[in-house]
């Protein structure tokens, strides 16, 4: 009897909203305009992101922070970042999907209606739209901080992979995103009713996983990133009784926008392959999925990225500040000359006016007394 799974099962549709707060029932009274009903409905797709975006901020600070970078300093980078990423990523999905939104008695600005341009939860975001508006923001949020964009890059490389495949688990909770009929043991099962079921295909059709393929990829990316980035060197240790080479992490060696570049490229090309089997409605333009040309953009962009950036910086970056905003972790301020809210302007000179005259008195007592005897 075999022991592998004959497919993989979705998970119950209850758990697409596993929380909702009725704010309706306490705000009604005090804001009539609400309604009594009124409830916000926490998806499980939106806490896969929301913790997405926590775990590869925490991991971004340590990178940085291993840089040289003042801790914390990734979030004056990710507060223009973030938003301006979703912003990206819900114009990147509706200029992909015009047919979704505009169409023949179609009210795509009203927020109450379905299908409106608005509703991030009604069609979802696109990647490649996140990166674009994410880059923008971190453009703006590094120059205000003064960090260099690159270094920023480069930690973000490893941890975007982590947020990526981490919002990839939201699809499987929502039914979404799969890919073409299967009769491998992992076939994802999806219910006939779904309305992304292709129509004409009998009920119990099994279809890839797209997002677990895509979770497997970005885990194996995020490896070999890791490896990339510094030199290794190999060394022997005991392993169970057993003498085996085991990789010895050395300094840095990939910099100036280079893991980046690798992060592009290993990404494209896996979603250049997901994107090419999946199911779901998209643009198709010279035979190819909107999706899959922005994959191969990516690819070509990484690829130039790297070979001018290896031309251009082949040695370390000095530093992952802008010059003239470099941070002084010993602390740029100097206890005694901060000011107080008692301080008042002549507290300063007339302490030094004092202290002057003690040293005055004091030596003049020394030298009158230099000559006598007791």
């Amino acid at each position: 009897m075999s022991l592998l799974p004959l497919s993989i099962p979705s998970p119950p549709i209850a758990w697409q909203i596993p929380i909702t707060i009725p704010i309706g029932q306490w705000l009604h009274g005090i804001l009539p305009f609400i309604p009594a009903n009124q409830v916000i409905a926490i998806h499980t797709y939106a806490l896969c992101i929301l913790l997405g975006i926590i775990l590869a901020t925490i991991w971004v600070n340590q990178r940085l922070k291993a840089r040289g970078a003042e801790p914390g300093i990734v979030l004056d980078v990710i507060i223009w970042a973030v938003p301006l990423g979703l912003v990206g990523a819900r114009f990147y999905h509706v200029f992909t999907h015009p047919g979704d939104y505009f169409y023949a008695g179609a009210d795509p600005w009203n927020i109450a209606a379905a299908g409106n341009v608005w509703a991030i939860w009604d069609g979802g975001n696109a990647l490649f739209g996140s990166l674009i508006g994410g880059a923008v923001g971190a453009v703006i949020g590094c120059r205000i901080a003064g960090l260099r964009f690159w270094t920023f890059a480069d930690a973000l490389a490893p941890a975007m992979l982590l947020a990526q495949a981490l919002g990839r688990f939201g699809n499987y909770f929502n039914h979404e995103l799969f890919g073409q009929p299967t009769n491998l043991p992992w076939g994802l099962e999806i219910e006939s009713t779904n309305g992304a079921f292709p129509v004409g295909l009998p009920a119990g059709t099994l279809f890839h996983p797209t997002f677990l393929y895509e979770m497997l990829w970005n885990a194996v990316g995020i490896l070999i990133l890791l490896a990339l980035e510094r030199k290794h060197s190999l060394v022997r240790r005991a392993i169970l009784g057993l003498s085996v080479p085991v990789p010895l992490g050395g300094p840095i060696r990939l910099q100036w926008g280079k893991v980046w570049a690798l992060y592009m490229i290993w990404y494209g090309i896996g979603r250049a392959w997901f994107e090419s089997i999946r199911v779901d409605p998209s643009e198709i333009f010279f035979g190819l999925r909107t999706n899959v040309w922005g994959a191969i953009f990516t690819i070509i962009g990484g690829i130039i990225l790297f070979a001018v950036q290896a031309r251009r910086h082949p040695g370390i970056e000095p530093s992952p500040y802008r010059p003239g905003r470099e941070w002084n972790p010993d602390g740029a301020v100097d206890s005694g000359e901060t000011y107080s809210d008692t301080d008042e302007p002549g507290d300063d000179a007339a302490a030094h006016d004092k202290q002057a005259l003690d040293k005055s008195a004091t030596e003049n007592l020394a030298t009158s007394g230099a000559g006598t005897k007791p």
